[in-house]
């Protein structure tokens, strides 16, 4: 709990945990999906130590941290009880937004959990041709096969990662996105195309396909689906839809595996008969649109693409162009568009580098120096938010510089071969594996060195450092309240268990903080402690009580229970409720839970464990209610 105040800061200024109905994280980035906006404190949190910006965009309230992010993510997570990972789905209580929100968010859910990976196989992919171009690696060699699968791997079965997110994201069961995205990747489908075509479809048009399988006398159209992006999306939001509308329908005593079994057995015909091909089709021209336009002047789009790069970061409306790249990549094995903004991040580094040389403050050299070193790397947001974009005329040379860095690109013909690899680890992925360094790459290496020349010389002129600058204040020290040694009863009927042995790592890995869990053999929950209700979840799964003394309990009844959206569960107690030991809080029904495909072991957890010494386990084996669980010594 390294960031916890700031953690702790951070959920009082949006609001309160309350008024969070998702958060998820980028590289740089805290995003809440919040159900009033309008009650987060923008300008407060704009001034609080540890934060660098707030925007509002995309239907999320984004909290700009840093490279440290994924720390801060985790504490607020802690002290607000918000499940990690949850970005929540469409019953996520939020507004909905403009077209554009749904769309910019949607696209950053699904997306931004594997990005970080993809940069990472992106690297390898362009450092294993640089090794070929440079003759250090042979292409007949053991290594370079090891080395391309490593690179490659990640891309080629990307429909099955998408799967994943893509039902989380949509309010589905993830492993069924996976098993969807497996079936078009299967190489039956592949074998099948050998041999004459039955017949053709569409013939003399730019749809034209030949059938080589039917579906119960319906023609087939194959595809590659390899490497693609839309049709494993759109599949995976008809399947959670048609999911839930089963869990609703489906007797609760075959639920858990008659499900999955007709969500599987419906969508994956329905995607190789329509959902697949017309995706495709929209992918194809998608991809035909974004090179028509480059073809029309590759220059004025790299100069535009450019000079409006990081202001399309600010806005976190970037995401949209990430399906592009890829489809080009996947249909054309290059992408002219997402190249054309590499020396945005390098015109970043080189208005932060005025800004250290011209500063007389110690504060602004402490953030600028961390700024410049991570935007050497491609992540810029720390540079724009903490240095460039609040005194205006550094943003303003920075964009200028990318916009001249893209028009170079532009000329060169410059290209990306691998997805991934921002920073000076973009230089590899512009590598053609065809014909190796040529003029193109040379062209990245002159653009990005211009946007830095130009961005350094316009900032040194336009730049003077005002001396009403106003510095950030620092942040209250949080000062925990002494305890002393205090009991924290049983809450429920069962067996105790070792909280390391809870199939969820948020809670076997401590995360949420010490405590124990509990095998329950009754369906109810009672008050551990003395004390206040603190929170009710809406799916009342998950219940979060305060002690006398301070100690924060949770207490969450099985594992990934928020997805029954509370069927089969009961709350007898409502937020701001004055408990007693022993009181009812929840009841439950475990047979049905177990049938709908849940655990029912039940985490008890002290989240607050930071401000205690210890937390010990007082009994094993067999549990009664308010009965002695745990002791907290303070």
């Amino acid at each position: 709990m390294k960031y916890e105040q700031l953690a702790r800061d951070i959920l009082e200024l949006v609001g309160g945990k309350e008024n969070v109905s998702a958060l998820t994280h980028c590289v740089t980035r805290l995003r809440f999906k919040l159900k009033d906006e309008s009650v987060a404190k923008t300008e407060e949190l704009n001034k609080l130590k540890g934060v660098v910006t707030v925007r509002q965009s995309g239907g999320q309230y984004q909290v700009v941290i840093g490279n440290h992010v994924s720390e801060v993510y985790k504490d607020v997570c802690t002290v607000g009880n918000i499940a990690t990972g949850d970005s929540s789905s469409d019953d996520s209580g939020g507004e909905k937004g403009s077209p554009l929100a749904q769309f910019i968010d949607m696209i950053s859910n699904v997306f931004i959990p594997v990005l970080g990976l993809l940069a990472a196989t992106g690297m390898i992919k362009g450092l294993t041709v640089l090794a070929t171009s440079m003759g250090w690696l042979s292409t007949d060699s053991g290594t370079y096969h090891i080395l391309n699968a490593a690179g490659d791997g990640l891309f080629y079965f990307l429909p099955v990662f998408l799967g994943y997110t893509a039902m989380k994201k949509f309010g589905g069961t993830p492993f069924i996105g996976m098993a969807i995205a497996v079936s078009l990747l299967h190489p039956a489908m592949s074998d099948a195309t050998a041999g004459e075509p039955l017949y053709t479809l569409f013939a003399g048009t730019i749809f034209e396909s030949p059938v080589y399988i039917t579906f119960l006398g319906i023609p087939v159209i194959l595809m590659n689906y390899a490497q693609t992006v839309i049709p494993i999306v759109l599949a995976s939001y008809v399947a959670a839809k048609f999911e839930k509308f089963c869990r609703k329908t489906i007797p609760s005593v075959v639920r858990s595996f008659l499900t999955p079994f007709a969500t599987v057995l419906v969508i994956v015909p329905l995607t190789f008969l329509f959902i697949g091909p017309m995706a495709t089709w929209a992918g194809d021209l998608l991809g035909a649109g974004a090179l028509w336009l480059h073809n029309l002047s590759p220059i004025v789009l790299g100069v535009l693409l450019g000079g409006l790069w990081q202001v399309l970061v600010i806005f976190g409306i970037h995401w949209g162009l990430v399906p592009i790249a890829i489809l080009n990549l996947a249909t054309q094995g290059y992408c002219p568009v997402m190249t054309l903004q590499f020396g945005a991040s390098f015109a970043q580094i080189a208005a932060v580098l005025v800004v250290i040389m011209k500063t007389k403050d110690t504060e602004v050299r402490a953030l600028g120096i961390p700024a410049f070193i991570s935007g050497i790397f491609g992540v810029t947001e720390p540079a724009i938010y903490g240095i460039t974009l609040p005194r205006k005329k550094p943003f303003i040379a920075s964009c200028i510089g990318s916009a001249i860095g893209g028009g170079i690109m532009g000329f060169f013909g410059t290209q990306l071969f691998a997805f991934g690899g921002m920073g000076i680890f973009g230089f590899p992925t512009r590598i053609n594996p065809e014909t190796g360094i040529d003029m193109a790459w040379w062209g990245a290496v002159i653009a990005v060195v211009v946007s830095m020349v130009v961005t350094f010389i316009l900032t040194w002129i336009m730049y003077k450092e005002d001396a009403s600058e106003e510095k950030v204040t620092e942040a209250p020290k949080f000062e925990a309240k002494p305890n002393r040694q205090q009991e924290v009863y049983s809450p429920i009927n069962g067996t105790v268990v070792e909280l390391s042995d809870v199939s969820d790592p948020v809670f076997g890995k401590e995360v949420m903080g010490k405590g124990i869990a509990i095998q329950p053999k009754e369906g109810r929950v009672v008050s551990p402690i003395n004390g206040t209700i603190a929170t009710v979840f809406k799916t009342k799964h998950a219940i979060g009580l305060i002690d006398e003394n301070g100690a924060e309990i949770l207490i969450h009844v099985g594992i990934d229970t928020v997805q029954l959206d509370g069927e089969h569960f009961t709350a007898y107690v409502k937020e701001g409720d004055t408990v007693k030991v022993g009181d009812l809080l929840v009841e439950f029904d475990i047979e049905e839970i177990h049938a709908a495909g849940y655990e029912t072991i039940t985490p008890v957890i002290v989240t607050n464990t930071a401000n205690y010494v210890d937390i010990l386990s007082t009994i094993k084996g067999a549990v009664s209610e308010k009965e002695k669980l745990m002791t907290i010594i303070g």
